[in-house]
């Protein structure tokens, strides 16, 4: 075939072919899908994760969860001390190396949670964290309990508690917790942004709050029975309050039982971003937990006037992680995921239940028993005395706790077998910085202006000519326990640590 000829075989043939090619519209990948094609997987990572409603044709979602967690806390208490022996103090000043006690504390947890899709976007949630079982106990540590006087002094000849001490078991609902979430940028709705999600939970005890109890029946103080979880103003542990009205817990008698919850009501606000990029998805954050103390707790006797510190602590989470998606068959909704998470947290001075809650806020010893007076009156002489018709401060075993850090690593393994349910399998480790947990001031500053109140909260100059004048530094603290909150008595949490493990399964409607 001539050259005249191959031109006029591919005009004619493949000319119109070539045509079609060139004007035919361009396939894209964001094309709409065909009727009866399967929807592809467009989940962000868990921590970002909101379902939703009123999104194409799937008019509502409802996600149940249910989860078992495994807690094992384990730390050391030690204490102030100015006694000259190796590995506590040469002498001449305070270290705090002197060993009390080994502390462990196991917690077995459910959690369950629903969330509902109201919205695209946005979705209530409902959890709530039930405890199945808590056990603290309290051990020798490097041959402390065979120096218990000594280590767990008082006032002098008086024991704070004995090792070992055992707390009794608690069980019950941990906090109701009402939430709603909202994704304000959706990677898979826009490819061109992260996704982004804020949201505010709120929590409510629902359970007795926590009560200090103990489980010996005898104490070391005064002969004979004691109640296992006595009122504070039960002052000899027998049943019979020793309170003549003025405390605001009033006339009571028996023991009450020992309480699982914080006595709080808490908000937590939290904000969360994630980007998907190919088999990873990187993701940051933060959390804040406020708190707020119940008048029905043990919270409510420590709302004084002369309190430096009469709420729980303030909360602040930092967190960051990645997802790492190495399997997934989107048509099938099918996917593996491994996430590895970092936490930062750090808890503000306030007032807690830490570690020796249960052993002194049980203590028959008088130093802790024996009430405070919220009052101081003049004495008629330029000074002050208590004002016996003031308000009576008992302890509760809640106590002034320094701020502190905490550190989580943990990975959390995720399988999603189908459309409709998936697994989660984890585990933590977390460190806990060295705090003090007996952190009351003597006096309060912020009220100087009244000298006949002032107690020993006072200062005296002496001028050039030999006369003297006093002048108020605040008023007493009522909560301030000199056997514990002196500066070398003082307890603290050191090689505190924890490791978490758990289980999940979800089903998605």
């Amino acid at each position: 075939m001539g050259q005249l000829g191959m031109k006029k075989f591919f005009l004619t043939t493949l000319g119109p072919a070539l045509a079609a090619l060139t004007l035919a519209p361009a396939s894209r990948a964001d094309e709409p899908a065909l009727t009866g094609e399967p929807t592809v997987l467009n989940e962000p990572a868990e921590i970002t994760q909101v379902v939703d409603a009123f999104d194409g044709d799937d008019p509502f979602d409802l996600h149940l969860s249910l989860g078992f967690q495994q807690t094992w806390k384990n730390a050391k208490i030690r204490r102030e001390s100015s006694i000259n022996q190796p590995g506590l103090s040469s002498g001449g000043y305070v270290a705090d190396t002197m060993n009390v006690a080994k502390y462990t504390e196991t917690t077995s947890r459910l959690n369950t949670k629903a969330s509902i899709g109201i919205f695209k976007d946005i979705a209530l949630t409902f959890r709530l964290p039930i405890i199945l079982s808590n056990s603290r106990k309290l051990e020798g540590l490097d041959g402390s309990d065979t120096q218990q006087p000594i280590v767990l002094q008082g006032a002098p000849g008086e024991q704070l508690f004995s090792l070992p001490f055992e707390s009794p078991k608690r069980s019950g609902i941990e906090y109701l917790a009402v939430g709603l979430d909202a994704a304000l940028m959706n990677q898979f709705r826009d490819s061109t942004k992260p996704t982004w999600v804020v949201g505010l939970e709120g929590r409510f005890s629902v359970s007795e709050p926590m009560h200090a109890c103990n489980s010996s029946t005898n104490g070391l103080n005064q002969p004979g029975p004691q109640k296992k979880c006595a009122y504070p103003s039960d002052i000899n542990r027998n049943g019979i309050s020793g309170d003549d009205g003025n405390n605001l817990e009033g006339n009571f008698s028996g023991e009450r039982e020992a309480g699982v919850s914080r006595g709080t009501t808490g908000l937590e606000l939290h904000t969360f971003l994630s980007k998907r990029i190919k088999y990873i998805e990187p993701y940051g954050g933060f959390k804040a937990l406020f708190e707020f103390q119940n008048d029905s707790s043990d919270y409510g006797s420590t709302d004084l006037k002369g309190s430096l510190v009469n709420h729980p602590p303030l909360e602040g989470t930092m967190i960051l992680g990645m997802a790492v998606i190495p399997w997934e068959v989107r048509d099938q909704f099918q996917r593996v995921s491994v996430d590895f998470r970092f936490t930062g947290t750090y808890r503000s001075e306030g007032r807690d239940y830490t570690e020796l809650f249960d052993a002194l806020g049980s203590t028959d010893a008088p130093t802790l028993r024996n009430p405070n007076f919220s009052g101081y009156m003049d004495d008629g002489a330029g000074g002050s005395v208590v004002d016996e018709g003031s308000q009576k401060v008992y302890f509760t075993g809640l106590t002034d706790v320094q701020q502190h850090g905490r550190y989580t690593f943990s990975t959390e393994f995720t399988w999603q077998a189908g459309e409709y349910v998936k697994f989660s399998l984890g585990g933590g480790y977390t460190i806990v910085q060295s705090h003090f947990i007996a952190f009351d001031q003597a006096c309060n500053p912020d009220f100087s202006d009244d000298i006949s109140k002032s107690g020993p909260c006072r200062s005296t100059r002496t001028d050039s000519f030999g006369g003297t004048t006093n002048s108020a530094t605040g008023i007493p603290n009522p909560n301030y326990r000199a056997a514990i909150n002196t500066p070398g008595r003082r307890f603290l949490v050191d090689d505190s640590n924890a490791f978490d493990a758990w289980l999940n399964a979800t089903v998605m409607f």
